[in-house]
């Protein structure tokens, strides 16, 4: 599974690296962000490119894995 770890980076720059492992990985990503925003646009990018998204609270933040 290929991991971006975009905690604690500014917006746009988690979305833009979630978009960049997504056109290059066709299987589940893990995507790590630090606010509850970023989790919310990491989650609707996955929906607007038809992918499934789940996600947890972590110590230091939140892991979505997009399917």
């Amino acid at each position: 599974m290929k991991e971006v770890d975009a905690r604690g980076l500014s917006c746009p720059e988690p979305l833009m690296l979630t978009a960049e492992a997504l056109k290059n990985e066709s299987g589940p990503v893990r995507v790590l962000v630090t606010e509850p925003h970023q989790r919310m646009n990491v989650e609707k990018l996955a929906r607007d490119r038809g992918r499934k998204a789940t996600s947890t609270e972590t110590d230091d933040g939140f892991a979505v894995i997009i399917e």
